[in-house]
């Protein structure tokens, strides 16, 4: 045990019974674990990424609970935001993999998978990821203690113990919410202006620009920063303005593979579907090998320690270092895998469901490690599921288990494994804020798997929802995370991927890597159109200026603080509005107001940058007096 272990004291002391698994922090709690995970879906299937929600969530609760309520238990919140972040974490893992199922559908190949089939999907492989994160609790959260900093657990912490501010920072959160909410309506909805702005380059042939107006990508890039803003913005760039005028230019009048009409015909989209997007693959392919490659020696390390740690007690047993039961765990565990093995609805035959327990453990203690090192945002999910994928469906195309079959075998274990590493890397956060406040860690665990359990039935409800409106793989939803695994397993099982432009950007991440640039968020610039990349670079600008402000350190924490959670608004807003509106579409109701008033792409410009006003406002916003 270190010495912080040994003098650590917990803000609430363990004789301390303040209210913690209330109904009221139940209910709370599943309605933001469906709300975050709802609009967390959303965007992941814009942008290929999601955003934490823990924060969020505990200033929400205190907002709902100081405020409202009238009641005060730190404990309360806590439990809140455990329950709460489950449903970004799920909906993480289930965008990154399952809507290729959708995609399969969608070219006939196979039939619509059932929401039954997605639903538990996302259920096992949170649940694993839970019940694996139990063991090691003792030896990551407690004994590592001072070495693992955490660094998303410590901020909420941070944020929890501050809870006087909490009704000031939830409006703030609300405001950013109801002005994303009406924006998304007016653009997408009423179609009062376009939420995508595009113009092509006549002069320079192939190329073309543009933005996508909207307030998650304004937000994404303020809670990004600028740096990564600037590393995707720099990827669409050489994608845009470098290969497609290349190609547009060499190729002529040529019908060249995949594309299916002369070159010369194309406009710059066409080009990007055709060509771009199959070399950026290659590119955020290589770079989640190589982020993987490159943390293999704190891999190993991280799995040896922690399981040399598993099940290790620290001091006497009491509320603050009790876990839920091992041998409960355990079975928990054997009748996942035996559900997996037997139930008729999910494609995963013994091999598989024993895959499934060996990788999902594995990638679980190294995604709960990493995150207290790196953060959840740098924890190299994606890396992880493209190799469990390329072993996966290596493994059963030997084993016989070809075809359309193994395919679809192959995105299911991937799709367990990777909802049950991110829930894992979530859960190890959590925990490490309850350990900080001072919660008790079995009342948590039971939290995490009940934000699971509502996360994993609301997101599938989600992804059936969202396909039936617009379709993955289209410009509303392209779905960019889970086509690239489509294009992994089928290269693997059929190997008739166009390699050559795969390998164009397997190459780009390498030079990219060798100039010490971070590969993944220049990859995924390249694989997105440039029209996601350009807004998110505005949200990180704005954030740039803040940072480059002359201020006190208390001053320009608030600020940032400000920022982050309108900015969780934003994206949370935009991602209900976008639900409500494929509601509208599967139902066929239209709302289309264009031919009455339509401001066209100037109207779009100057709605984005208003909204981009709002964001600066609210960074300054100073809380009242009797926050």
């Amino acid at each position: 045990m270190s010495e912080e272990t040994k003098s650590f004291k917990p803000f609430v002391p363990v004789d301390s019974t303040l209210p913690e698994m209330t109904v009221t922090s139940i209910i709370l709690g599943v309605v933001l674990a469906v709300l975050f995970g709802g609009a967390n879906a959303y965007l992941g299937l814009r942008v290929g990424m999601t955003v934490s929600a823990s924060i969020p969530a505990a200033v929400i609760s205190m907002g709902i609970i100081r405020k409202i309520l009238r009641k005060d238990s730190i404990l309360e919140n806590n439990m809140v935001q455990t329950i709460g972040s489950a449903g970004e974490s799920v909906a993480a893992g289930a965008i990154f993999t399952l809507p290729a199922l959708f995609l399969w559908a969608g070219e006939g190949s196979i039939e619509t998978p059932s929401l039954v089939l997605i639903a538990l999907i996302a259920l096992f492989g949170g649940l694993l990821g839970v019940m694996f994160m139990i063991p090691l609790r003792g030896a990551l959260i407690v004994q590592e203690h001072g070495k693992l900093p955490y660094p998303e657990g410590k901020a909420c912490a941070e944020v929890l113990e501050a809870g006087e501010s909490g009704g000031a920072k939830a409006a703030t959160v609300f405001s950013g919410l109801g002005i994303a909410a009406l924006y998304k309506l007016i653009a997408d909805g009423l179609r009062v202006f376009p939420s995508e702005v595009h113009y092509e380059i006549g002069a320079y042939k192939g190329s073309g620009f543009g933005a996508d107006v909207l307030p998650a990508l304004l937000g994404v890039g303020y809670i990004c920063g600028p740096k990564v803003s600037s590393y995707l913005l720099a990827g669409g760039t050489v994608g845009w303005f470098v290969l497609m005028p290349l190609i547009a230019m060499f190729g002529g009048d040529q019908v060249i593979y995949p594309g299916s009409v002369p070159i010369s015909e194309m406009g710059s989209f066409s080009i990007w579907s055709s060509y771009i997007k199959y070399i950026g693959a290659g590119a955020v392919a290589a770079g989640g090998i190589m982020s993987l490659v490159k943390s293999l020696p704190l891999i190993i390390r991280t799995f040896r320690d922690a399981v040399k740690g598993i099940g290790v007690q620290v001091g006497e047993q009491n509320r603050q270092n009790k876990d839920l039961p091992m041998q409960l765990t355990v079975l928990i565990v054997g009748i996942i895998g035996i559900a997996m093995w037997l139930i008729p609805a999910i494609p995963v035959n013994f091999i598989g469901a024993i895959l499934i327990i060996v990788f999902g453990f594995f990638f679980a203690t190294v995604s709960s490690r990493m995150v207290g090192i790196i953060g959840s945002s740098n924890n190299p999910v994606s890396g992880m599921t493209i190799a469990t994928l390329l072993v996966t469906t290596a493994v059963l195309k030997a084993s016989g288990n070809i075809g359309m079959p193994g395919m679809i075998a192959a995105i299911t274990i991937g799709s367990v494994i990777c909802v049950a590493a991110a829930i894992a890397g979530d859960t190890s956060q959590d925990l490490k804020t309850g350990y900080l406040v001072g919660a008790s860690p079995y009342r948590q665990q039971i939290g995490e798997i009940i934000g699971v359990i509502a996360s994993a039935l609301a997101v599938g409800g989600v992804l059936y929802l969202l396909n039936a409106a617009w379709g993955y793989g289209t410009d509303q939803l392209p779905a960019p995370q889970a086509t690239l695994m489509k294009l992994v397993v089928e290269g693997v099982m059929n190997g008739n991927l166009p390699w050559s432009l795969v390998f164009a950007g397997v190459f780009t991440a390498i030079v990219v890597e060798i100039l010490g640039i971070p590969v993944l968020p220049f990859a995924v610039g390249l694989y997105l159109p440039i029209h996601l990349s350009i807004p998110m670079m505005v949200g990180g600008m704005v954030r740039l200026y803040f940072d480059m402000q002359k201020m006190d350190e208390k001053e320009k924490k608030d600020k940032v603080e400000n920022g982050v959670l309108y900015s969780s608004g934003l994206i949370a807003g935009e991602g209900l509005v976008g639900i409500l509106l494929a509601v509208f579409a599967v139902f066929g109701w239209d709302i289309d107001m264009s031919s009455v008033v339509n401001l066209g792409n100037i109207g779009g410009i100057v709605a984005f940058a208003i909204l981009t006003a709002t964001l600066v406002m609210y960074i300054n916003r100073k809380p009242k007096a009797d926050a």
